[in-house]
């Protein structure tokens, strides 16, 4: 199986970071007073607030707090800037972000951009048999809209399955382990391939292949014993 990240692997980061990001802060308003209803959010929205006490218990500057489900908006949307501000990896702020993109994506304004060796990848590695996983920070929901409007195309009737950080944390051996799992797969019998040294790591102690991605634009990495590529190509 083929385990792939998606920022600096299959897509440019400065796509998430000067287009996606952005474009979330800019239409966070308008989402949570068209679809902040407590009825279908309150679960999110408790998520939210069990965030931001266990960051104003942590002493963090944090922005007040105040009301419930529709009067807790204002609070919801000056925490999340809070945490874009401060590129916290929120799962609550993971969620709220991939419905904002849905819309987007759904509309037309996003399209992602996938690295030109991408799709043939994807069908070569198809074809000979290779199940593909995407595990990524972004929640599952962003991921299949990034992959379902893409450059390339619809690209995910070539992916089997999706990983978040619902799965535990990317610099954690665990989830890796708890991947292979899920996936009814040996460890030894996947490659995880990331612009991440540190999770490229994790996933080798987990018992993992791994190739370091070497895109253009990504930051550098400390030295490692990863074998690295600069394509998908490099994958046979």
């Amino acid at each position: 199986m083929i385990l792939l990240d998606i920022e600096g692997t299959t897509t440019p980061i400065a796509f998430v970071t000067a287009t996606l990001v952005p474009y979330a802060r800019v239409h966070l308003r308008s989402y949570l007073e068209r679809n902040g209803d407590p009825r279908q959010y309150a679960a999110l929205l408790e998520q939210f607030r069990r965030e931001h006490a266990a960051d104003a218990q942590a002493r963090q500057p944090v922005p007040p707090w105040s009301g419930t489900g529709l009067a807790a908006r204002a609070s919801v949307e000056s925490y999340a800037e809070w945490l874009m501000n401060h590129d916290r990896k929120s799962p609550a702020l993971k969620e709220l972000q991939g419905y904002i993109w849905e819309e987007g994506y759904r509309s037309g304004e996003l399209v992602a951009p996938v690295y030109p060796d991408v799709p043939t990848a994807f069908e070569r590695w198809r074809a000979a048999g290779q199940a593909i996983a995407i595990f990524s920070s972004g929640s599952v929901l962003a991921q299949r809209w990034l992959f379902r409007c893409s450059t390339a195309g619809d690209l995910t009737p070539h992916l089997q399955w999706y990983f978040d950080t619902g799965t535990g944390a990317k610099q954690d051996p665990e989830s890796y382990a708890r991947i292979a799992r899920e996936t009814s797969q040996r460890p030894a019998d996947i490659v995880f391939i990331s612009d991440v040294v540190a999770e490229l790591d994790a996933a080798r102690v987990a018992g993992m292949g791994t190739r370091l991605s070497l895109r253009p634009g990504n930051p550098p990495q400390p030295q490692s014993g990863h074998e690295s590529i600069a394509s998908f190509d490099e994958i046979q």
